[in-house]
């Protein structure tokens, strides 16, 4: 049976609820997703580094709450004629560091949802209280919102999400293939992604079956291990 070609990783990859791999790294933060809506504030801040699966969570969160996705200069025009807004701001510090309006934005963003009583997903690299800005209103409501942390993925959890990857793909390569690239790549899902990704389209090109040796060999050439 012919496989198709596979489509490139990444951006496009599954946000489903049962594509999430859950571990110690995520499970506080999902169980403030699973909450919702009783959450104690009119938001939560999820944050964490790159690649550690916050718009993953974010994006079960918003088909829950059947939320509207912003950017933090749209946030006001996104909630026009809303009802009960539920609306997720993702990179919120990178907005806020682009100047201009951003800070007065989110602020008349966030009275709109609280007076609603709706809820407003956050997500960033650092918590509130490393935000730029200086609009005190905004930093004082930003700082009193609940802020959980989603850490980088251990190695258990960077071979489970591989293990599926590789499965999504209908591959099964050996364990010690799955072992040598959790310990060895960025601890980022994203990079998961590229590496599966790289492995499989080299393996389909050359016909080649995904050892250990072959998978170094593709992955050092493109620099996503030592």
């Amino acid at each position: 049976m012919t496989r198709q070609l596979p489509l490139a990783l990444g951006a496009d990859a599954s946000h489903a609820r049962d594509d999430l791999v859950v571990g110690t790294a995520n499970s506080a933060a999902l169980a403030w997703i699973d909450a919702w809506p009783d959450w104690r504030a009119p938001g939560l801040v999820l944050w964490g580094p790159e690649g550690s699966g916050k718009s993953h969570l974010a994006s079960i969160w918003l088909r829950g709450a059947g939320g509207r996705r912003a950017t933090i200069d749209a946030a006001l025009a996104t909630l026009d004629g809303v009802a009960q807004p539920n609306l997720l701001i993702e990179d919120v510090e990178l907005g806020l560091a682009a100047g201009g309006a951003a800070e007065r934005h989110l602020l008349h963003a966030y009275n709109v949802v609280a007076q609603a009583h709706g809820s407003m997903l956050l997500t960033a690299r650092q918590p509130p209280t490393r935000w730029p800005g200086t609009l005190p209103d905004l930093r004082s409501r930003m700082q009193a919102l609940p802020a959980v942390a989603v850490q980088a993925p251990d190695d258990d959890m960077l071979a489970a999400v591989l293990t599926k990857l590789f499965i999504d793909r209908q591959l099964a390569p050996d364990p010690d293939v799955v072992s040598f690239i959790a310990t060895r790549i960025e601890r980022s899902f994203a990079r998961l992604g590229q590496a599966v990704d790289s492995v499989d389209r080299a393996a389909l090109a050359a016909h080649r079956a995904i050892t250990l040796p072959f998978v170094r060999k593709v992955l050092s050439a493109e620099g996503l291990i030592d």
